[in-house]
This record gives C-alpha cells, sequence and structure tokens, in this order.
C-alpha cells in the first residue's frame, strides 16, 4: 500500500470524524517529527498501539479491501487477567464497496456500534472446530435483545444500532452500498492485532508500505523508541 493512499485515508476519516463532531484525542495530531521528541511518557500509547491504523490486508486494493482505524484506547494483552486496563475503544471508517475481510477473534468479544453516517452490513458465520465457517444458527446481541439468525445472515445497523460478537463468531463488514460512509465505534476487551486475530483466507494484518511521499501521521505499529 501506498503512503499517500495511507495519507488520504487518513485526511478523510479526519474530515468525516469532524464533520460527524466526533472528536479525537490529541496525539491523533501528533506529526513524524513530534513523535521524535516524545519520550517514556508516552509509553502506553506505543505499548498499546492507541492511534492510526490503516490497512488494506496486504491486497493492495485499499478501496475494496480495507479498513480506516484510529484506536482511542487500549489495555495491555499482557495485563488483560485483570489489572490495568481490560476494555479498547476504536473508531473506524467503513467506505460503501470496501470490506472488512471475514475473520473472528480468539478471545476478544466486541460491541461494534454505528454512531453516525450510512449503514453497517455485517455477515455472521459461527466457527467450527477446524476454523471453518459453520451452517449453524447463529445467536446473537443487537442492543441488548437476543435474536437466532440463519449462518450467512447479513445484519443491517442503522446510526445507534449496535451488536455484540463474541469470541470465534466469524464476521465482515462494510457500509451499505449506494450510501455514505459509516462510522463505526468498537467498544471491546483487550485488543491484540499481532495474535487474536483470524481471518478465514490468511491475510496480512498491516500493509506493507511504498514510500511514495511522507507519512502524515505514522501507523500504530510505527512508533519510535522513546530516546
Amino acid at each position: 500500500m501506498t503512503r499517500s493512499k495511507i495519507n488520504q485515508a487518513i485526511r478523510d476519516m479526519k474530515t468525516f470524524c469532524e464533520e460527524h463532531r466526533f472528536a479525537l484525542p490529541p496525539f491523533a495530531s501528533w506529526t513524524p517529527e513530534h513523535w521524535r521528541t516524545v519520550g517514556p511518557e508516552a509509553d502506553e500509547i506505543r505499548r498499546c498501539m492507541l492511534g492510526w491504523d490503516v490497512t488494506d490486508f496486504a491486497l493492495d486494493d485499499f478501496a475494496r479491501t480495507g479498513l480506516a482505524l484510529f484506536t482511542i484506547r487500549n489495555g495491555d494483552p499482557a495485563a488483560a487477567a485483570g489489572m490495568g486496563k481490560t476494555y479498547c475503544e476504536k473508531i473506524m471508517l467503513s467506505s460503501p464497496g470496501q470490506l472488512c475481510c471475514m475473520h473472528f477473534h480468539e478471545s476478544k468479544m466486541e460491541d461494534i456500534i454505528v454512531r453516525a453516517g450510512g449503514n453497517l452490513l455485517l455477515e455472521l458465520y459461527n466457527a467450527t472446530d477446524d476454523d471453518r465457517l459453520a451452517d449453524t444458527p447463529v445467536t446473537i446481541s443487537r442492543d441488548g435483545v437476543e435474536h437466532t439468525v440463519p449462518a450467512g445472515t447479513v445484519v443491517s445497523l442503522s446510526p445507534g444500532e449496535s451488536i455484540t460478537l463474541p469470541p470465534r463468531l466469524y464476521h465482515n463488514f462494510q457500509a451499505a452500498p449506494a450510501g455514505p460512509p459509516s462510522l463505526v465505534g468498537e467498544v471491546s476487551t483487550v485488543n491484540d492485532d499481532t495474535g487474536d486475530n483470524h481471518f478465514l483466507k490468511p491475510l496480512g494484518r498491516f500493509p506493507a508500505i511504498e514510500e511514495d511521499e511522507k507519512p502524515l501521521h505514522l501507523l500504530c505499529n510505527e512508533y519510535p523508541l522513546a530516546s
């Protein structure tokens, strides 16, 4: 993925957040130059991978397969057994026709909440013991109300609506076609993108970057160590 596409995705997400009055924390605006001056006082941001996260899942087709995210808060996976923060919050921008690929989480439970914009479509399957798609009914909770739906059901969430996704529930999602992008919140247990994601088809979680221009902001896996 080129750096110019990453930069544009960040600009687009910042603009959409501003239009919908979703304020990002101050470190969302830190430049690479500023990061070189930041000491160990910001090690929580580094360690917990807070901040910008733009991925094409190493497929080099961001418009069709990808996602732009900002992790607002997160705990340390090593402390998930009850010490420190045991929760995570993200904001994501999903565009029409841009799929976040089919995956589940081994440990993380998450609520997906449509904050603003267009509807969000989620396709749902249980996972089999050998990590395939199960042909069994899926029990879900939508805003605290339990529903059982057939395997492969596509659930549509409008702004204000949410769904709870337990561990090992396969899901993909994208903004509804022909509508505006969807501003999507995630509230979950601690997020670990280095070891907790299982994709139905093997994919790369973080993109290989072609440096065709300078970074607007560093991604959450690019921070320099404190000097």
